[in-house]
């Protein structure tokens, strides 16, 4: 892949970096701002009704969820910026072959070509 096309790649996965620390930024404020209500012993905004505690429960749940897909989605970005360092970037970590230029452009974390990407969610689902 020549240096031109890497720039490319590694200008979509520092966007896409940018944009999951943001977001994971916005989790955090969201997940301190509900802390802190809890440790000051703050409940004003929230009822004792047992059915408004679960849903409180359960919005606290989902948010540390997206943080976990989101760090993982991090990780996967970081891993693609190491293969640009590398110079083994848009190859299938699988088969060793390239990854199709529209792929990577979709997905630019991408670490297998379709064929193979294929192959591994078909055999991930049996």
């Amino acid at each position: 892949m020549r240096a031109r096309e890497l720039k490319k790649y590694e200008k979509l996965l520092l966007e896409r970096r940018r944009e999951v620390l943001r977001e994971m930024g916005l989790l955090r404020e969201s997940v301190a701002d509900a802390t802190t209500k809890e440790a000051t012993g703050d409940h004003s905004s929230y009822s004792y009704h047992m059915a408004d505690q679960g849903t409180d429960a359960m919005e606290r749940e989902k948010t540390f969820m997206f943080a976990s897909k989101s760090k993982r989605f991090l990780y996967h970005i970081d891993e693609a910026l190491r293969r640009i360092r590398d110079k083994t970037y848009g190859k299938c970590l699988r088969c060793g072959q390239p990854i199709a230029p529209a792929r990577l452009t979709a997905l630019p974390h991408a670490r297998f070509c379709i064929k193979c990407k294929e192959e591994e969610e078909t055999s991930a689902s049996k």
